[in-house]
Protein backbone atom coordinates (compact mmCIF):
# COMPACT_ATOMS: atom_id res chain seq x y z
CA UNK A 1 0.00 0.00 0.00
CA UNK A 2 1.64 3.36 -1.13
CA UNK A 3 1.71 5.98 1.38
CA UNK A 4 0.10 9.03 0.08
CA UNK A 5 2.83 12.04 -0.63
CA UNK A 6 2.75 14.42 1.92
CA UNK A 7 1.43 17.86 0.45
CA UNK A 8 4.33 20.83 -0.07
CA UNK A 9 5.59 23.30 2.29
CA UNK A 10 3.83 25.83 0.06
CA UNK A 11 1.08 24.69 -0.53
CA UNK A 12 0.07 24.39 3.29
CA UNK A 13 1.54 27.86 3.51
CA UNK A 14 -0.70 29.23 1.07
CA UNK A 15 -4.03 27.27 3.24
CA UNK A 16 -2.41 28.79 6.55
CA UNK A 17 -2.22 32.12 4.71
CA UNK A 18 -6.29 31.55 3.97
CA UNK A 19 -6.91 30.54 7.76
CA UNK A 20 -5.12 33.49 9.13
CA UNK A 21 -7.20 35.65 6.89
CA UNK A 22 -10.34 34.00 7.98
CA UNK A 23 -9.32 34.28 12.04
CA UNK A 24 -8.10 37.59 11.87
CA UNK A 25 -11.71 38.90 9.85
CA UNK A 26 -13.29 36.99 12.60
CA UNK A 27 -11.59 39.18 15.16
CA UNK A 28 -13.29 42.56 15.01
CA UNK A 29 -11.46 43.84 17.57
CA UNK A 30 -8.42 43.49 15.81
CA UNK A 31 -9.89 44.30 12.71
CA UNK A 32 -11.19 47.50 13.62
CA UNK A 33 -7.97 48.52 15.21
CA UNK A 34 -5.71 47.17 12.90
CA UNK A 35 -7.60 48.22 9.47
CA UNK A 36 -9.75 50.95 10.98
CA UNK A 37 -6.96 52.97 12.77
CA UNK A 38 -5.50 54.96 9.85
CA UNK A 39 -8.59 55.03 7.82
CA UNK A 40 -9.85 57.11 11.25
CA UNK A 41 -6.63 59.04 11.19
CA UNK A 42 -6.86 59.78 7.52
CA UNK A 43 -10.19 61.17 7.97
CA UNK A 44 -9.45 63.08 11.33
CA UNK A 45 -6.25 64.48 10.47
CA UNK A 46 -7.12 65.30 6.77
CA UNK A 47 -9.71 67.35 7.72
CA UNK A 48 -8.26 69.36 9.76
CA UNK A 49 -4.57 70.62 8.43
CA UNK A 50 -5.26 72.91 5.68
CA UNK A 51 -3.16 74.46 2.99
CA UNK A 52 0.42 73.75 1.10
CA UNK A 53 3.48 72.35 2.26
CA UNK A 54 6.21 74.91 2.69
CA UNK A 55 7.95 76.00 -0.17
CA UNK A 56 5.54 73.75 -2.59
CA UNK A 57 2.44 73.76 -4.35
CA UNK A 58 1.41 70.49 -2.97
CA UNK A 59 -1.30 70.25 -0.52
CA UNK A 60 -0.71 68.82 2.83
CA UNK A 61 -3.36 66.73 3.13
CA UNK A 62 -1.83 64.79 0.44
CA UNK A 63 1.61 64.64 1.88
CA UNK A 64 0.02 63.05 4.90
CA UNK A 65 -2.27 60.69 3.09
CA UNK A 66 0.78 59.21 1.51
CA UNK A 67 2.23 59.17 4.78
CA UNK A 68 -0.90 57.48 6.50
CA UNK A 69 -0.62 54.70 3.96
CA UNK A 70 2.77 53.66 4.79
CA UNK A 71 1.89 53.79 8.52
CA UNK A 72 -0.77 51.64 7.13
CA UNK A 73 1.58 48.83 5.81
CA UNK A 74 3.39 49.08 9.18
CA UNK A 75 0.02 48.61 10.84
CA UNK A 76 -1.30 45.49 9.04
CA UNK A 77 2.64 44.09 9.28
CA UNK A 78 4.21 44.55 12.94
CA UNK A 79 1.66 45.12 14.80
CA UNK A 80 -0.97 42.80 13.32
CA UNK A 81 2.08 40.27 13.45
CA UNK A 82 4.14 41.06 16.63
CA UNK A 83 0.56 40.90 18.85
CA UNK A 84 -1.17 38.25 17.02
CA UNK A 85 2.46 36.09 17.37
CA UNK A 86 3.04 36.63 20.85
CA UNK A 87 -0.67 35.79 21.59
CA UNK A 88 -0.44 32.35 19.82
CA UNK A 89 2.63 31.94 21.84
CA UNK A 90 1.02 32.75 25.22
CA UNK A 91 -2.15 30.42 24.36
CA UNK A 92 -0.24 27.70 23.22
CA UNK A 93 -1.10 27.53 19.82
CA UNK A 94 2.15 27.83 18.16
CA UNK A 95 3.91 24.97 20.74
CA UNK A 96 1.22 22.80 19.43
CA UNK A 97 1.62 23.77 15.45
CA UNK A 98 5.37 22.81 15.81
CA UNK A 99 4.49 19.50 17.58
CA UNK A 100 2.43 19.01 14.47
CA UNK A 101 3.20 17.19 11.00
CA UNK A 102 2.81 21.10 9.63
CA UNK A 103 6.46 22.28 7.96
CA UNK A 104 7.52 25.09 10.51
CA UNK A 105 8.16 27.30 6.97
CA UNK A 106 4.54 27.10 6.34
CA UNK A 107 3.73 28.90 9.18
CA UNK A 108 5.55 32.01 8.27
CA UNK A 109 4.46 31.59 4.96
CA UNK A 110 1.10 31.90 6.04
CA UNK A 111 1.87 34.82 7.88
CA UNK A 112 3.33 36.91 5.36
CA UNK A 113 0.73 35.87 2.77
CA UNK A 114 -2.27 37.12 5.32
CA UNK A 115 0.04 40.54 5.79
CA UNK A 116 0.64 41.19 2.10
CA UNK A 117 -2.92 40.83 1.22
CA UNK A 118 -4.08 42.86 4.18
CA UNK A 119 -1.41 45.49 3.18
CA UNK A 120 -2.92 45.97 -0.28
CA UNK A 121 -6.66 46.11 1.07
CA UNK A 122 -6.00 48.77 3.66
CA UNK A 123 -3.31 50.84 1.17
CA UNK A 124 -6.19 50.60 -1.76
CA UNK A 125 -8.64 51.61 0.55
CA UNK A 126 -6.47 54.79 2.22
CA UNK A 127 -5.64 55.61 -1.35
CA UNK A 128 -9.05 55.67 -2.49
CA UNK A 129 -10.65 57.95 0.00
CA UNK A 130 -7.45 60.06 0.27
CA UNK A 131 -8.11 60.52 -4.03
CA UNK A 132 -11.66 61.23 -3.11
CA UNK A 133 -11.21 63.37 0.05
CA UNK A 134 -7.66 65.25 -0.68
CA UNK A 135 -7.48 64.31 -4.15
CA UNK A 136 -4.80 62.37 -3.96
CA UNK A 137 -3.66 60.80 -7.76
CA UNK A 138 -2.08 57.95 -8.98
CA UNK A 139 1.06 57.83 -10.19
CA UNK A 140 1.43 59.52 -13.24
CA UNK A 141 3.88 57.21 -15.36
CA UNK A 142 5.04 53.83 -15.61
CA UNK A 143 8.22 54.91 -13.87
CA UNK A 144 6.18 55.98 -10.42
CA UNK A 145 3.91 52.89 -10.71
CA UNK A 146 7.11 50.90 -10.79
CA UNK A 147 8.60 53.14 -7.94
CA UNK A 148 5.37 52.20 -5.70
CA UNK A 149 5.40 48.33 -6.33
CA UNK A 150 9.06 47.84 -5.47
CA UNK A 151 8.89 50.59 -1.92
CA UNK A 152 5.50 48.61 -1.26
CA UNK A 153 7.17 45.46 -1.61
CA UNK A 154 10.17 46.21 0.12
CA UNK A 155 8.28 47.91 2.92
CA UNK A 156 5.87 45.10 3.72
CA UNK A 157 8.43 42.71 3.48
CA UNK A 158 11.17 44.47 5.98
CA UNK A 159 7.74 45.05 8.40
CA UNK A 160 6.83 41.65 8.18
CA UNK A 161 10.09 40.14 9.20
CA UNK A 162 10.20 42.97 12.43
CA UNK A 163 6.47 41.81 13.46
CA UNK A 164 8.02 38.35 13.67
CA UNK A 165 11.09 39.26 15.10
CA UNK A 166 9.67 41.33 18.02
CA UNK A 167 6.86 39.11 19.00
CA UNK A 168 9.38 37.90 21.45
CA UNK A 169 9.54 41.10 23.15
CA UNK A 170 6.05 40.95 25.23
CA UNK A 171 6.38 38.77 27.90
CA UNK A 172 3.07 37.79 27.24
CA UNK A 173 0.26 37.85 24.42
CA UNK A 174 -2.18 40.29 26.90
CA UNK A 175 0.54 43.20 26.74
CA UNK A 176 1.33 42.79 23.44
CA UNK A 177 -0.09 45.57 21.87
CA UNK A 178 1.36 48.11 24.57
CA UNK A 179 4.58 46.86 23.84
CA UNK A 180 4.72 47.17 20.45
CA UNK A 181 2.51 50.12 20.19
CA UNK A 182 4.80 52.31 22.28
CA UNK A 183 7.69 52.24 19.04
CA UNK A 184 5.07 52.43 16.52
CA UNK A 185 3.31 55.45 17.59
CA UNK A 186 7.18 57.33 18.26
CA UNK A 187 7.98 56.04 14.80
CA UNK A 188 4.65 57.90 13.09
CA UNK A 189 5.66 61.35 15.29
CA UNK A 190 9.97 61.14 13.38
CA UNK A 191 8.89 59.47 10.28
CA UNK A 192 7.17 62.15 8.27
CA UNK A 193 3.64 60.61 9.00
CA UNK A 194 2.20 63.77 10.81
CA UNK A 195 4.57 66.22 10.03
CA UNK A 196 6.58 67.63 6.82
CA UNK A 197 9.99 65.94 7.48
CA UNK A 198 11.47 68.48 6.35
CA UNK A 199 9.98 70.72 9.37
CA UNK A 200 11.10 68.42 11.85
CA UNK A 201 14.52 69.41 14.30
CA UNK A 202 17.59 68.57 12.43
CA UNK A 203 18.18 65.66 15.42
CA UNK A 204 14.96 64.30 14.94
CA UNK A 205 15.22 63.57 11.11
CA UNK A 206 18.70 61.91 11.69
CA UNK A 207 16.86 59.50 14.48
CA UNK A 208 14.07 58.92 12.45
CA UNK A 209 16.38 57.99 9.13
CA UNK A 210 17.88 55.10 11.36
CA UNK A 211 14.28 53.06 10.60
CA UNK A 212 12.27 52.19 7.83
CA UNK A 213 9.21 53.83 8.39
CA UNK A 214 10.53 57.53 7.33
CA UNK A 215 12.07 55.74 3.59
CA UNK A 216 9.08 53.61 3.50
CA UNK A 217 7.11 57.59 3.33
CA UNK A 218 9.82 59.03 1.58
CA UNK A 219 9.22 56.25 -1.12
CA UNK A 220 5.57 56.65 -1.46
CA UNK A 221 5.65 60.45 -1.43
CA UNK A 222 8.50 60.13 -4.59
CA UNK A 223 5.17 57.50 -6.48
CA UNK A 224 2.19 59.46 -5.15
CA UNK A 225 2.87 62.81 -5.16
CA UNK A 226 4.92 65.68 -7.70
CA UNK A 227 8.60 67.01 -8.01
CA UNK A 228 7.34 70.24 -6.99
CA UNK A 229 7.58 68.20 -3.69
CA UNK A 230 11.45 68.38 -3.62
CA UNK A 231 12.39 71.93 -2.23
CA UNK A 232 10.15 70.12 0.88
CA UNK A 233 12.91 67.07 1.13
CA UNK A 234 15.77 66.94 2.86
CA UNK A 235 17.73 66.46 0.32
CA UNK A 236 16.22 67.82 -2.11
CA UNK A 237 15.85 64.31 -4.13
CA UNK A 238 13.99 61.30 -3.63
CA UNK A 239 17.02 59.34 -3.18
CA UNK A 240 15.58 56.16 -5.05
CA UNK A 241 18.63 54.22 -4.43
CA UNK A 242 19.17 55.20 -0.46
CA UNK A 243 15.69 54.08 -0.05
CA UNK A 244 16.33 50.70 -1.73
CA UNK A 245 19.67 50.31 0.37
CA UNK A 246 17.77 51.15 3.75
CA UNK A 247 15.19 48.90 3.05
CA UNK A 248 17.19 45.90 2.07
CA UNK A 249 19.55 46.42 5.06
CA UNK A 250 16.44 46.07 7.33
CA UNK A 251 15.02 43.76 5.59
CA UNK A 252 18.85 41.73 6.22
CA UNK A 253 18.78 42.81 9.55
CA UNK A 254 15.11 41.74 10.44
CA UNK A 255 15.77 38.24 8.74
CA UNK A 256 18.83 37.55 11.26
CA UNK A 257 16.12 38.93 14.26
CA UNK A 258 13.68 36.30 12.93
CA UNK A 259 16.31 33.55 13.23
CA UNK A 260 17.71 34.41 16.51
CA UNK A 261 14.67 35.31 18.47
CA UNK A 262 11.63 33.42 17.39
CA UNK A 263 10.58 31.00 20.18
CA UNK A 264 7.40 28.45 19.81
CA UNK A 265 7.03 28.18 23.26
CA UNK A 266 6.33 30.60 26.21
CA UNK A 267 9.32 31.55 28.62
CA UNK A 268 9.50 28.73 31.49
CA UNK A 269 7.87 26.27 28.99
CA UNK A 270 10.18 23.13 28.55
Amino acid sequence: MTTPAMPSTLRVGVARGALELKSFVREKEALAFTAAMPVLLLVIFGTIFKGNVEGTNVDFRQYFAAGIIASGIASTTFISLGVGIAQERDDGTLKRLYGSPMPPAAYFIGKTISALVLSVAETVILFLLGGAMFGLKPPSTPERWSTLVWVFVLGVTVCTLLGIAVSSVPRSGRGAAAVLNVPYLVLQFISGVYFSFGDLPSGVQQAGALFPLKWICQGLRSALLPDTLLPAEPAHAWEHGRIALVLAAWGVAGFALCLTTFRWKRRGDG
